[in-house]
């Protein structure tokens, strides 16, 4: 039987970068953060909780193949590519940019007196057959009490609102070579008999399926499944 390795990432616990304008809370490692207990969750990168001030701009390179997903949490995010795209991703939508190493995005916060939060996420990409490309996609909240794709590759994406005590389970696609990573966004969750509040994460290898039961209503849980190879620099 494989041995089920699970790990919690108290949302009080991550690491934090900050100036006068821009807060990011670092689930893994990223930039001057550095914990020996936060290194990448297989192809799971970065997993960064942001918050920009109206009218800033905040630049991003990636360093090899990346998959990136941008999802807003509060207000809408104007973004700026390698690719030439320019355009809006507000609450209810989420863009995965898929960025060839050495490119670059611009995230700018386009309110005059409001403040943006949203989440930025890294996957390392497959060397082989990778293309760079960008895909935008609504999903609506009031298909409840179920988890909705938003990626759909070798990593898997979704997002599910949740009546209080409404359960559910997820079905692990590749459970021999992929992880699950949760995350709360709002309300509580009981994960695999783990209690998990807002902003917090847990990390799951060797399941099969992942039991969840919302505990208020309308919580909302992020999860990922992600190819478990090493992230290498």
């Amino acid at each position: 039987m494989t041995q089920i390795e699970a790990t919690i990432f108290l949302a009080d616990q991550r690491g934090c970068s900050q100036t006068d304008w821009f807060r990011s809370f670092h689930g893994f490692n990223f930039g001057a953060y550095h914990s020996e207990h936060r290194q990448p969750f297989g192809r799971l990168r970065v997993f960064n909780d942001d918050t920009l001030a109206a009218q800033k701009s905040l630049k991003m390179q990636v360093d090899e193949n990346t998959e990136v997903i941008l999802l807003p949490l509060l207000g809408a995010i104007e973004y700026h590519n390698s690719l030439g795209e320019t355009g809006f991703v507000e609450a209810g939508q989420v863009q995965i940019f898929s960025a060839a190493q050495g490119m670059e995005y611009e995230i700018t916060n386009p309110y005059p007196d409001e403040l943006v939060n949203f989440l930025q996420i890294w996957l390392t990409g497959n060397e082989q057959e990778f293309t760079a490309s960008l895909i935008q996609k609504s999903f609506d909240f009031q298909q409840k009490n179920q988890l909705l794709p938003l990626l759909y590759t070798q990593t898997r994406a979704y997002i599910g609102q949740f009546g209080g005590r409404e359960e559910g389970i997820y079905e692990v696609q590749h459970p021999d070579t992929h992880g699950i990573f949760v995350f709360v966004i709002k309300g509580a969750f009981e994960v695999q008999n783990r209690l998990l509040h807002p902003r917090d994460g847990l990390a799951l290898q060797g399941v099969d399926t992942v039991d969840f039961e919302a505990l208020s209503n309308d919580a909302i849980l992020f999860l990922l499944e992600v190819p478990l190879e090493p992230y290498k620099a």
